[in-house]
């Protein structure tokens, strides 16, 4: 999972519009420069966790590792703030690679929708009416109804978001499955979900379309009136995000089991 660095000084910055990351990205290009996007060897993120699934996403065509530092909120994927030694603590942090989930999502009319979802692709109920869906795995049903305020599919990076939230497992990076997990299950009250192979085609339908319409939303990106949904591992895009040494992603979900 992770790999060694190679040697890195040629940086590009982006921060979100909050003024304390507005400010760090002021300070840090001013002390380190910006070779821009095309010719940087790490994109360095200033903001929190939001934003820095928004870089992921931007960085998807270019692959370039991004190593964020925390001027938002929770930052549970960013490393601490620091103006010194940036180079230093990128040439020595630990990559974790991680995979997206690509959706397929079909609307009322037929139409097709595609998304890549890096923490997980959720399916949400749109009115005051319950969801009702029908689950299948590689094809086979393995849920004929659920009656629910929805359902999500995280990856490993993802289940620390809102498949926690919604009382789903946390997932070790390297652990090759997915967390399959209900919002707000009526019926059957007591499943509590699934832990499925990385390798697993997952289909959503939505019963009763018309009368409980369902969204379906790829990270940040919303496909409404949904009546299908196809959702699997993209294998061939990966993804970089560093770490400093002794702060690895892999740590921090594991210190995540362990948190009050």
């Amino acid at each position: 999972m992770y790999q060694p660095q190679p040697f890195v000084t040629r940086l590009t910055f982006k921060s979100s519009d909050r003024p304390e990351a507005q400010e760090a990205l002021e300070r840090l290009t001013a002390r380190y420069g910006d070779v821009g996007e095309d010719n940087a060897q790490v994109i360095v993120a200033l903001g929190g966790d939001g934003f820095m699934l928004e870089t992921l996403h931007e960085a998807i065509a270019s692959q370039t590792p991004i190593y964020g530092m925390n001027r938002g909120s929770v930052g549970f994927l960013m490393n601490e703030y620091s103006e010194d030694g940036l180079l230093e603590r990128i040439n020595a942090a630990e990559r974790a690679v991680i995979h997206p989930l690509a959706m397929v999502a079909i609307d009322a009319r037929r139409t097709q929708h595609r998304a890549l979802a890096i923490n997980e692709v959720s399916l949400l109920r749109q009115t005051r009416q319950t969801a009702k869906l029908r689950i299948s795995i590689d094809g086979k049903v393995r849920m004929g109804e659920l009656v629910c305020d929805g359902a999500l599919l995280a990856t490993p990076a993802g289940s620390t978001a809102y498949n926690l939230s919604a009382h789903g497992p946390i997932i070790p990076i390297d652990g090759h499955v997915l967390a399959l997990t209900p919002i707000s299950a009526f019926r059957p009250r007591r499943w509590r979900g699934a832990l499925l192979p990385q390798s697993a085609r997952v289909t959503f339908e939505v019963l009763e379309a018309d009368k409980r319409p369902v969204s379906a939303v790829a990270d940040n990106f919303e496909v409404r009136d949904v009546v299908e949904v196809h959702i699997s591992e993209d294998r061939g895009t990966s993804l970089a995000m560093l770490f400093d040494a002794g702060r690895s992603l892999e740590e921090r979900v594991l210190a995540e089991q362990f948190s009050a």
